[in-house]
């Protein structure tokens, strides 16, 4: 550690407000004409509550900020006892209480704090002996001014405390507001980028997929034909013409994927119960994929009526997201599918409890033929961003490797034109 980092340590525990406060405090012993040891004692207590007491961790709750004030007008009076009560010189010490607590206590915690101050100076009038003393007229017009500049002095610190107690969270709004409005324009950004890299792609694939068509007919009406004329005693060739033909039945089906992908969507959006949507999507899952054995539990919010969407297309979203969830899953296991309006939005939720995504794949699993399934062609999800992206929705997700992912999908309640 350098000289810097011992100097920036040392500026946090010691302000040069704090230097000034004990050279205050010192000029207020110096001073006083009857200065004595336990008099310089209690004003050296009071100058280390008042420096200490805000930098202390355990005295930043409200609990500890009542308490460190107590105990400041605990030595304050006994500070105003031993120099001779209401005569004391020291009487404005009562202060202290009072201004720490209009600072940090807000308004009740002033008006109390000024009330025990008073209370605590009106007190010593019991120990006044009224068989040598009288207090005149005079005196007590003295006394309720006293009183009554000690009010007034924690009133206006307390305005003036609350005043940037309303500044400081209005900044603190502030700030979160641009924090807030950073994240969504990272996430309009990303969608961006997203939006842009489908749209080359897309491109890239309807050309290439065009360009496979044609060989893809060639080779798999010659192995037809092969098949035919290949006679049994021939099994290898037999053989070999099968596996032509379902392989580029594989491939087709793949370039077919490609079309849709690359294909302009234009959803013919219709005022539709969502919720019957994803009872068909969930049907359709169960029946294409009964091996994986799961169970699907529904939870549909009844404050979320219909609203305009193209039905088909969203159907091939939740598929999508339900067959996804299915072979995430161990076999028994349970996907949740949630829906509940959020902010003008239909939120449809689609959990499983599987072996989630790794972190560093959160970012691509949106992008074009990114897969991490040994057969997978990377576009489902790919097509899935598109279609809810044309209907001005967006996708998120969370997952934990281990535990399960969240995807959600985010649909507009209202069509814009």
């Amino acid at each position: 550690m350098d000289w810097r980092e011992g100097t920036v340590r040392w500026m946090k525990w010691v302000r040069p407000q704090d230097i000034i406060m004990v050279v205050l405090f010192a000029a207020m012993a110096v001073a006083s004409p009857t200065l004595d040891v336990s008099e310089g004692g209690l004003l050296f207590v009071l100058a280390v509550l008042q420096i200490a007491g805000p930098k202390l961790p355990f005295l930043r709750s409200p609990r500890g900020k009542v308490g460190w004030i107590t105990l400041e007008l605990i030595f304050a009076y006994l500070l105003i006892g031993y120099d001779g009560g209401l005569v004391s010189n020291f009487y404005p010490i009562l202060l202290l209480p009072i201004i720490s607590a209009a600072t940090y206590l807000g308004v009740v915690g002033t008006l109390l704090f000024t009330l025990l101050s008073c209370g605590a100076y009106i007190s010593f009038v019991w120990f006044v002996d009224f068989s040598q003393w009288i207090i005149e007229p005079e005196g007590i017009r003295v006394l309720i001014l006293r009183l009554t500049f000690l009010a007034v002095a924690g009133n206006l610190v307390n305005v003036l405390a609350e005043a940037l107690r309303v500044q400081s969270a209005n900044y603190r709004g502030a700030a979160e507001g641009l924090a807030e409005a950073n994240r969504q324009l990272s996430a309009a950004e990303a969608a961006v980028r997203r939006s842009e890299r489908l749209a080359a792609l897309g491109q890239l694939s309807a050309g290439l997929a065009h360009e496979l068509r044609n060989p893809l007919g060639t080779m798999k009406a010659s192995a037809e034909m092969l098949t035919r004329n290949v006679g049994s005693e021939n099994e290898t060739a037999r053989e070999m013409a099968g596996f032509i033909s379902s392989e580029v039945d594989r491939t087709n089906s793949l370039v077919t994927r490609f079309l849709q992908f690359a294909r302009p969507l234009k959803p013919r959006v219709a005022t539709t119960d969502v919720t019957e949507i994803l009872d068909r999507a969930v049907e359709l899952v169960e029946r294409d994929a009964p091996q994986y054995h799961v169970t699907v539990y529904k939870n549909y919010s009844p404050d979320l009526g219909p609203f305009p969407l193209d039905a088909e297309l969203m159907e091939r979203v939740f598929y999508n997201l339900l067959l996804n969830a299915a072979q995430a899953s161990p076999a028994g296991g349970a996907i949740t599918v949630k829906t509940r309006p959020a902010d003008g939005m239909a939120e449809v939720s689609v959990i499983d409890r599987g072996q989630g995504v790794e972190k560093k794949d959160l970012e691509q699993i949106f992008n074009p033929f990114f897969t991490t399934k040994p057969e997978g062609s990377g576009l489902g999800l790919a097509i899935v961003s598109k279609i809810v992206d044309e209907h001005g929705g967006r996708m998120a997700v969370e997952s934990e490797p281990g535990k399960g992912s969240v995807f959600r999908v985010y649909l507009p309640l209202q069509r814009k034109t």
